[in-house]
């Protein structure tokens, strides 16, 4: 991998270093949508340049990419109407909070509109629609002359060919890949090329730029984010359309069919804010939702909504001073796969997991990421010693996207597929995508009774791994199933278990059986299904025996169950089925004391009563330290409680939350939900509210 120059340029020749590297790195990216650094490495480095040349004017060089569009390394022929520039960057709130205090001391007065976008992370392009029909695609170039791209035109979701009416204008936004389009062009690619791309960002630059040299077509998403009518158009809307705020010339764009973030998910779509405390407010939630948007998005663009403010404020010859782009921190870095370590799961499925030379991305150190199967190693064409790019945002496990194949220096390895499962030694059902140990959930009998004995399953207190491997030592369990039928005799003849102890265990076990029946499903650990869906298949069935009369169509009546996910429920409960029976012959009936003692309805589910339960359609936010009659609940507890009192839950705060716990020290989402104006009560305030489901 190439590695940056020592930041914080110490000298004339460490400053032309970063300088060549930078440009290097520019070209690449503009000419072929490959580079040698990842976003945030090459952001830093431009950084260090302009610092450099602002302590050491004398020193600037001609062909420095500060000042430039594209860092002056994009090139083109078609020259452009009114000038594509670039944005600058900001990187925190006190950043934002200083180039509006200076924008608005510019203008002479305070801003009243801000227009707030997620900053998606694709490649710019102009759109010329003449007479309705789209005649030409340009990349921005060098901001003056850009490069025709007009053979992609038909191949991008959002950009149509041909408008309604006969309208001549320029449309202006980004081309990208959704995370199913990437994932789809990769194998596209992989499939004619051998190879995979390293990130959707990449991948959409190169893809356009080559797409009329290649056999197969990749299909494109495209997002207006501007219009201007043609310079030599003096109709009414030539002359009225650049005195239109920022968010109506959006609405007229999508109305044309031309598609906007006004098509994009809700928590990110275009607003219009009015202070500099809401368009912070409006990042930080464009912020939270990034990990689930189906495209990726690298930041947020701020600009001056009305027209008459974009014209006083004007642009320098690289950016508009009128807008910034709020950079995010970063989620995906370039890093080294060192090994692939192969572990067999609680339920016998094999995963690979990958090794990394340890790297920062979005606020912690990874040096593990996930590999899901065989199939998906093959899919990417990985290899021992492979610069990759890795990805993480917010929460989410940190994955591999992708060998970066143009840094590959000839001594990779192939990565070692085991032809035994790694951990009993026994064959591998190679029948489906994901590899699984022939012995199943008996392969792996220790992680699975601990899962299923955990706090947030049947909350078995005293019951250690190390006691739980006792006993499958002495073969007294084989399952957790086997738990319930144990003895105070076989107990004592346990090392280190004397009479009150063996008596305490035995109690807990006992007090487990009365666990409701989303524990029961949980512990039971059915692919496909955690601890969320476990509680809203409790709530809709009511009983295990009615989960188990249900078939494939009753099964998908559940929120969140698709076919897939019903045939692999239907696989699953098939297979544990032995273990049920067990479970039901030691006196366990598995209800959900919410829904059990409903009339069932046609398909099995529970008939809802007369009475509408407390939380009934609302999304609830559990925040803080609980207290009081609350304090002892695990907050997969407090959930489970949200969603027996008839609501959801969420893990932030946005405009679509109803009420928001606030226990101790509750911080940022607490001042998150007055600003709002949600609802906010107390922990004693809610135990009253929900104390009939307590």
């Amino acid at each position: 991998m190439t590695v940056a120059p020592n930041l914080a340029l110490p000298n004339d020749a460490a400053y032309a270093e970063a300088v060549a590297l930078a440009i290097d790195t520019a070209k690449a990216y503009y000419d072929t949508g490959e580079s040698a650094l990842d976003d945030e490495t090459y952001d830093h480095l431009l950084r260090d340049i302009a610092a450099y040349e602002a302590a050491h004017p004398d020193a600037v060089l001609p062909d420095s990419p500060t000042g430039k569009v594209a860092a002056g390394a994009a090139t083109g022929d078609i020259p452009h109407h009114v000038p594509m520039l670039s944005l600058d960057n900001v990187f925190s709130a006190d950043q934002l909070a200083d180039w509006g205090t200076a924008l608005q001391r510019r203008l002479g007065h305070a801003v009243l509109a801000w227009s707030v976008e997620p900053k998606l992370d694709g490649l710019a392009v102009a759109a010329r629609y003449y007479e309705g029909r789209l005649t030409q695609l340009i990349t921005r170039g060098d901001g003056s002359l850009g490069e025709d791209v007009s053979h992609a035109i038909g191949t991008i979701i959002g950009l149509p060919s041909q408008l309604a009416e006969p309208l001549t204008i320029e449309v202006r936004g980004e081309v990208l890949f959704t995370k199913e389009q990437f994932e789809q062009a990769c194998a596209k690619r992989q499939a004619h090329e051998g190879t995979t791309f390293a990130n959707p960002r990449n991948a959409a630059a190169g893809t356009l730029r080559g797409a009329k040299n290649r056999p197969y077509v990749s299909e494109l998403t495209f997002v207006g984010t501007s219009a201007l009518p043609h310079p030599d158009d003096a109709s009414e809307l030539a002359v009225r359309l650049p005195k239109l705020p920022h968010n109506s010339i959006m609405h007229w764009v999508a109305e044309k069919g031309i598609q906007t973030t006004a098509a994009i998910p809700s928590a990110v779509v275009g607003t219009v804010a009015r202070t500099l405390e809401e368009v912070q407010q409006r990042v930080d939630e464009i912020a939270a939702a990034r990990a689930d948007l189906p495209f990726h998005i690298d930041g947020v663009v701020i600009k001056c909504n009305l027209a008459i403010d974009r014209a006083q404020a004007g642009s320098s010859s690289r950016a508009p001073r009128w807008a910034v782009a709020y950079k995010l921190p970063p989620v995906e870095k370039i890093t080294k796969l060192i090994d692939v370590e192969w572990n067999t799961g609680r339920t016998g499925i094999i995963a690979p997991r990958a090794v990394l030379e340890p790297v920062e991305i979005d606020g912690s150190t990874v040096s593990f990421a996930t590999l899901h199967n065989v199939a998906d190693l093959t899919r990417r064409g990985l290899m021992l010693g492979d610069s990759v790019v890795v990805y993480k945002a917010g929460d989410v496990i940190p994955r591999v996207e992708a060998p970066v194949v143009h840094l590959r220096t000839g001594d990779e390895r192939p990565i070692p597929i085991p032809q035994v499962c790694p951990s009993c030694g026994d064959a591998i059902d190679t029948s489906q995508e994901r590899w699984r140990c022939v012995r199943g959930r008996a392969c792996r009998a220790l992680p699975s009774i601990v899962y299923a004995v955990g706090r947030d399953q049947l909350d078995i207190e005293g019951l250690a791994e190390t006691r739980i491997r006792q006993m499958l030592d002495a073969e007294l369990i084989a399952d957790f199933a086997d738990l319930f039928s144990l003895t105070r005799e076989q107990l004592l003849g346990l090392e280190r278990m004397g009479a009150s102890s063996a008596d305490k265990l035995l109690a807990a076990i006992e007090e487990a059986k009365t666990r409701p029946l989303s524990r029961w499903f949980t512990a039971l650990g059915v692919r496909g299904t955690g601890r969320s869906m476990s509680r809203r298949i409790a709530r809709h069935f009511g009983t295990l025996t009615a989960i188990l009369a249900a078939d494939s169509q009753a099964i998908q009546a559940v929120e969140g169950m698709g076919p897939e996910k019903a045939a692999l429920m239907l696989a699953e409960l098939a297979e544990l089925r032995p273990l049920i029976v067990k479970l039901v012959a030691a006196g366990i009936s598995m209800t959900d004391p919410a829904t059990a003692t409903k009339p069932a309805n046609a398909d099995g589910a529970a008939e809802a009563t007369q009475a509408a339960p407390p939380l009934q359609g609302m999304t609830v936010v559990v925040t803080g330290a609980m207290r009081g009659s609350l304090e002892h609940l695990t907050r997969n507890q407090m959930h489970e409680l949200v969603e027996r009192a008839g609501g959801s839950t969420s893990s932030s705060v946005s405009k679509r939350t109803n009420l928001l716990v606030a226990g101790d020290n509750a911080g940022s989402k607490l001042a998150k939900a007055e600003s709002l104006g949600v609802r906010t009560v107390t922990p004693e305030e809610f135990a009253e509210i929900v104390a009939v489901f307590l």
